[in-house]
């Protein structure tokens, strides 16, 4: 199976295309809403994977991995208060 990058073309993170293949995430989200079991849902799904993962990797691997996972969450916090800014200026202004 080809590896498939985790950044684009601008070298800007890009795991859309994973995330869209998630199918429980789409029916989470179908609805506009996230209630308190479908998050209970994605957070198994996390454990899961990352008990998957977490015992196979070497020492190194997996202070590397953790850098990874805490730069990817803070990331995805900053970015959905950036666009949650935004839109609230767009709103504001239209």
């Amino acid at each position: 199976m080809a590896r498939t990058s985790w950044l684009n073309d601008d070298s800007t993170p890009d795991l859309d295309d994973q995330v869209a293949k998630l199918d429980h995430f789409a029916a989470s989200l179908a609805d506009g809403m996230i209630d308190a079991q479908e998050l209970a849902t994605q957070e198994a799904n996390l454990v899961a994977a990352m008990k998957a993962v977490e015992a196979q990797l070497s020492d190194d691997q997996h202070a590397k991995v953790t850098k990874l996972l805490a730069e990817l969450t803070a990331y995805s916090v900053m970015r959905t208060l950036h666009d949650m800014a935004k839109a609230r200026i767009q709103k504001a202004i239209a």
